[in-house]
Order: structure tokens, then C-alpha cells, then sequence
């Protein structure tokens, strides 16, 4: 079952794209047709972050999401998202299809196992919205 900050950012998200939250390490990953362009940890949003939209998220006073494992800090390429996005749907969204451009890339470059060739297939969604 979602948090009501899940749910709050998948209705938030609802007039770009179907969006589906998935639990994984103590948080969730967010997909778009099978593909996961953001996070949610703590209640808090972090976009798909690369070349084309880094700088806007440094702008925005953004930083990445960032975790430690065997006592060194590991840095994702998954930035916070600026609270005042909320605010503009038609900015959220296209913040979040930046980002999902961006996870497309990302996924094309990963060389593809027989087995997740057949989970991307079972995980595509059809739905146009």
C-alpha cells in the first residue's frame, strides 16, 4: 500500500502521464511504461537527473539523493525536486518527462538480459495518456 505522499505525487503527475509506484529499499521507485525516471524516499521526490537537466536542478538549489553503504556516501543521479513544481502541473510534468528522457537513455545503454527483455515486455503499458 502507497504513502499518502505516493498517492499525493502520482495525482500530482496524473495530468502528464500514468505514472506507477513500485516499493523498493525502503521507499519507491516511480515508472512511466515500465521505466523508472524518480524516487520517492522520506516523503520526498527526487527526478532522473542528466547532462540536459542538471543545471536546472542546481539552480533550484536541488542536490542528489544520496545514501551510504559500507560507510561511504553513494550519490544516485536522482535529484530532489523543487517543492514549488507542485504548484504548476504543466511544469511538474514537463520536469518529469525531462527526466524520463533521460531514464530511456540511460536503459538503452544497458546491455539486456534475456530475462529483463521479458519483465520490460510484461511492465510496457499501452495506455497513451
Amino acid at each position: 500500500m502507497a504513502s499518502d505522499y505516493v498517492d499525493f505525487v502520482l495525482d500530482a503527475l496524473a495530468d502528464w502521464h500514468r505514472v506507477t509506484s513500485r516499493r523498493m529499499f525502503g521507499g519507491y521507485g516511480l515508472y512511466r511504461q515500465g521505466v523508472m525516471f524518480a524516487l520517492i524516499i522520506d516523503d520526498t521526490l527526487y527526478f532522473k537527473v542528466g547532462d540536459s537537466n542538471r543545471e536546472a536542478f542546481e539552480q533550484a538549489g536541488s542536490a542528489p539523493f544520496v545514501y551510504h553503504a559500507k560507510g561511504k556516501p553513494v550519490v544516485l543521479s536522482y535529484w530532489q525536486v523543487p517543492p514549488d513544481l507542485f504548484e504548476d502541473s504543466e511544469q511538474l510534468g514537463q520536469w518529469a518527462h525531462e527526466a524520463y528522457q533521460i531514464a530511456l537513455r540511460a536503459q538503452a545503454l544497458k546491455p539486456v538480459s534475456k530475462a529483463s527483455k521479458t519483465k520490460r515486455f510484461q511492465d510496457f503499458d499501452t495506455d497513451n495518456r
